[in-house]
């Protein structure tokens, strides 16, 4: 039998199996809560558009179930997979390190050669840290550096994504690609300071980014209410040398911050490290480049992420793509030495196919962030992996990770079981979701995962918020 052969083989045995496994698992079968039924059908959803799981956190078997084994796109759901796997793959205590290397000796506070910063994926290489790192390679006695400032992105090898192919908002910082260097998020932060006394506000921006300017002051407005203050500003924002406002900007808002993905992405790097560099003091002869740290080069300084547990809150309470394409690619990179796509993929589904080979046909990662229409998985998986996190050594810290409904994270209105249960949300433009841990009255600790998957999904929030509260009232 030739390899083609084999492989429909395998793949036709891993379907029996999955029937077998689909036809022995058991849950209680029952109609959905009644006010959860209400809402979907004030919504216009049916029984058929939601996939839903509650179990004991504790326990190995399924306590109520609807359409579990259905597959399904998870939206921001499959972020709980990539930090599983990491916690899993990497260990809660994980770091990221950025170091930077000379190629010659330094005489009279000028580097005879140039300065290497090196990417190895750091999610979170934020001004501060980019600043400090800066810092420490001017303490080294480095005023002036006679070659260039060659920066080292070699460890990810991600393909070229337009930034607005998702959903057209290529300034909106969660559709900043990945990037082995990845700094500040490749974004900046316009602060609006209002001075009712000229009428107009103060833009304050960071980081600095050499050749890149934006208007220093915008009018005020003294009568517009604060709503859409983003729109009333009436931002130019192609123009990658040069931010320019043509509205104005409400005083009823008082002080707010914009953030925005660069217009240039694939130059940020390069500008934010000149411009801190220059800002620290530091001269620069040559250029801002990309480049390879050659063998021989000698270290000299380094910059330490926080650990992977810090990571995962981010990614999880706050909901960051670009964070959680970081890491899904480190995945790769440290199992395979390749941060691609690809690896990544690989790495997470022979994690999974180790752990539950009953539904690795049933997964799709795609990205691992959440941004994509290709993710697949079902109710029933995402349901173990769960219960499995909750018995693993690193529960409290990946528990706490996740939101705490009602008072953190990206719905912090959400209502649903609010200050009892730490609950992931999804949201896509037809994709509705949540899953975690619910507190019930009772003292039991639950498992509950429900996604929507419909047109409408975007109304099905109350449906998910009353079903949370449900199990939060205990099952009856």
């Amino acid at each position: 039998m030739g390899w083609k052969g084999s492989r429909w083989l395998g793949q036709a045995l891993a379907r029996w199996v999955v029937g077998l496994w689909l036809l022995g698992a058991s849950a209680a079968r029952a109609a959905l809560p009644a006010e959860v039924e209400a809402h979907l059908a004030r919504a216009g959803l049916g029984r058929d558009s939601i996939a839903v799981v509650v179990a004991e956190a504790g326990a190995g078997g399924f306590r109520w179930a609807h359409r579990e084994h259905e597959p399904v796109n998870p939206a921001s759901l499959i972020k709980l997979v990539t930090t599983q796997a990491a916690f899993e793959l990497l260990g809660p205590t994980y770091t990221w390190t950025t170091p930077v290397h000379v190629d010659g000796p330094v005489r009279d506070g000028v580097l005879q050669g140039s300065l290497y910063l090196r990417g190895t994926g750091d999610p979170k290489l934020v001004v501060e840290r980019l600043w400090l790192l800066l810092r420490r390679v001017r303490q080294l006695g480095i005023e002036e550096i006679a070659g260039d400032i060659v920066l080292d992105r070699s460890a990810f090898q991600v393909p070229q994504v337009d930034p607005a192919s998702f959903d057209g908002e290529p300034y909106r910082p969660y559709n900043v690609q990945p990037d082995a260097l990845l700094v500040n998020f490749k974004s900046v932060a316009l602060t609006f300071v209002p001075d009712p006394d000229r009428g107009r506000a103060r833009v304050v921006w960071e980081p600095p980014l050499a050749g890149v300017a934006t208007d220093s002051v915008v009018p005020l407005d003294h009568v517009a209410p604060c709503t859409d203050w983003r729109a009333a500003l009436k931002a130019e924002l192609a123009d990658a040398s040069r931010i320019r406002f043509r509205g104005a900007y409400p005083l009823a808002c008082g002080e707010r911050t914009w953030h925005l993905a660069a217009a240039e992405p694939n130059r940020y790097n390069a500008r934010a490290v000149e411009g801190l560099w220059r800002l620290l003091g530091g001269r620069l002869a040559g250029t801002v480049r990309e480049g390879l740290v050659p063998p021989g080069a000698a270290q000299i300084a380094a910059s330490e992420s926080p650990p992977l547990t810090e990571i995962a809150r981010d990614i999880n309470k706050h909901s960051n793509n670009t964070m959680a394409a970081q890491v899904f690619l480190t995945l790769g990179l440290v199992r395979f030495g390749v941060g691609s796509p690809d690896e990544a993929r690989r790495a997470v589904m022979e994690w999974v196919t180790s752990r539950w080979p009953e539904a690795a046909l049933q997964l799709e990662v795609d990205n691992g962030t959440g941004l994509s229409r290709r993710s697949r998985l079902t109710a029933a998986l995402l349901a173990r992996m769960l219960q499995a996190a909750w018995a693993a050594p690193y529960m409290p810290e990946f528990v706490s990770s996740l939101p705490l409904s009602g008072l953190d994270g990206t719905r912090r209105r959400a209502q649903g079981a609010a200050g009892v249960s730490h609950l992931k949300t999804g949201s896509l433009r037809d994709v509705a979701a949540i899953a975690g841990y619910v507190l019930s009255s009772s003292g039991r600790r639950y498992v509950l995962v429900a996604i929507v998957n419909h047109p409408q999904a975007g109304a099905a929030r109350p449906a998910l918020e009353a079903l949370a509260d449900w199990v939060a009232r205990d099952l009856p």
